[in-house]
């Protein structure tokens, strides 16, 4: 799954895709002072080397240079790149970010790929079959309307508490169509997260 396809602007749909996985999960756009438009910051632990390598090989051609490691706090490593500036993703920091905090546009556009990025960055699993998308950095209108677009594949979830946060929880009836829904865009190395064998699925 290279970053091949029809192209949409300056992007393909597969890139596409994977960058709105990404900013509805761990990455982050944004503008550098100074400049006129947004990259993408794809960054994750030292632990997610080949989902991070694997997304450069999507976003390669868009890409400043390949991903490096980087020391952050606690001593965690993180592994991590950016892309270049690009005016699509200009229009997608319009409408994913608004007072510098990420929020969901009413108009957003799934689809399979890129719910299985957010699952990749986001989704875990408690048991066998409690799945959860950890969303806790929107707020819960913003967690209502991803449940509402999640319905939209016939998948059923509610909002569930974490804490003091709140977080997506699919509800069990679902879980399966779910993992039939993303199992083929999910690497090897992120198969653990999915509460079935995707052979049996």
């Amino acid at each position: 799954m290279k970053g091949k396809g029809n192209a949409v602007g300056s992007l393909t749909q597969m890139q596409r895709s994977v960058i709105i996985g990404s900013i509805l999960g761990d990455g982050c756009l944004r503008r550098v002072k100074g400049r006129k438009d947004a990259l993408l910051e794809v960054n994750h632990s030292i632990g997610a080397k080949d989902y991070v390598d694997w997304k450069y090989s999507i976003l390669e051609n868009i890409s400043k240079s390949e991903p490096k490691t980087r020391k952050g706090n606690a001593n965690r490593i993180a592994y991590r790149f950016t892309t270049r500036q690009n005016k699509e993703l200009t229009k997608l920091l319009k409408i994913f970010y608004e007072n510098g905090r990420k929020l969901v546009p009413h108009d957003l556009e799934l689809d399979a790929i890129s719910l299985a990025i957010w699952f990749m960055d986001d989704g875990s699993k408690c048991r066998k079959f409690d799945v959860y998308f950890n969303s806790q950095q929107f707020d819960p209108k913003d967690q209502l309307l991803l449940i509402d677009k999640l319905g939209e594949f016939g998948i059923k979830a509610r909002l569930n508490k974490d804490k003091k946060y709140k977080r997506i929880r699919i509800l069990k009836t679902s879980v399966k169509s779910l993992n039939q829904l993303i199992h083929r865009y999910i690497i090897p190395s992120m198969r653990y997260k999915l509460s079935y064998d995707p052979v049996e699925t």
